[in-house]
C-alpha cells in the first residue's frame, strides 16, 4: 500500500484514542492531518467529523483515513454514506487485515470504548501494511459503486 498521508478524526468520545492513534501513525512514518475534534470535554456530533473526513477521502485518490467514536458504529455508518469511502469498523487485527485484503477499505474505524491501546496499535499496523488482494474481490468492490445513491 503506497500511503503517505492519513487523515484522522473523532468525536469527543474518541478524542483520547485519536491522540494515541496519531502517535502510532507517526511511528509508521505517515503525514497526519487531524480533522478534529480538539477536545474530549466538548460534546460534538460524530456525523460532522465523519463527513469532513469522508469528503477528503472522496476528493483525492490515495488518501486513507482513521475514524473513532465511542463504539465506532455511528461514525462508520456516517462515513459509508459517501461515494468512494469504504470505512471498516474493526475490533481486532483479523478484521483490520481482512478489511484491507478483501474490501480494499480506505478508512479504518474503531470504538474507543471497545478496544484498548494495544489493539489500536496492532490494528493500525496491520491495516496499513496489508495490500488489497484484488482478484475475485475486485468485482465485489466494483459493485459497491453501484450501491451508492447519493
Amino acid at each position: 500500500m503506497d500511503v503517505k498521508k492519513v487523515v484522522i478524526a473523532s468525536d469527543h468520545a474518541g478524542f483520547k484514542a485519536k491522540e494515541f492513534a496519531k502517535e502510532c501513525l507517526v511511528k509508521l512514518g505517515f503525514e497526519i492531518e487531524d480533522l478534529g475534534t480538539n477536545s474530549k470535554d466538548v460534546s460534538v456530533d460524530y456525523p460532522d467529523f465523519a463527513n469532513i473526513l469522508s469528503n477528503k477521502i472522496s476528493e483525492k485518490n490515495g488518501i486513507y483515513g482513521v475514524l473513532i467514536c465511542g463504539t465506532g458504529i455511528g461514525i462508520s455508518v456516517a462515513a459509508n454514506r459517501h461515494a468512494n469511502v469504504r470505512c471498516a469498523l474493526c475490533h481486532d487485527v483479523t478484521t483490520a487485515r481482512l478489511s484491507r485484503q478483501h474490501n480494499d477499505a480506505n478508512v479504518l474505524c474503531f470504538g474507543a470504548r471497545i478496544v484498548g491501546r494495544a489493539t489500536i496499535e496492532d490494528m493500525i499496523n496491520i491495516f496499513f501494511a496489508t495490500p488489497f488482494a484484488g482478484g475475485r474481490h475486485q468485482n465485489r468492490i466494483d459493485k459497491l459503486g453501484s450501491c451508492y445513491v447519493g
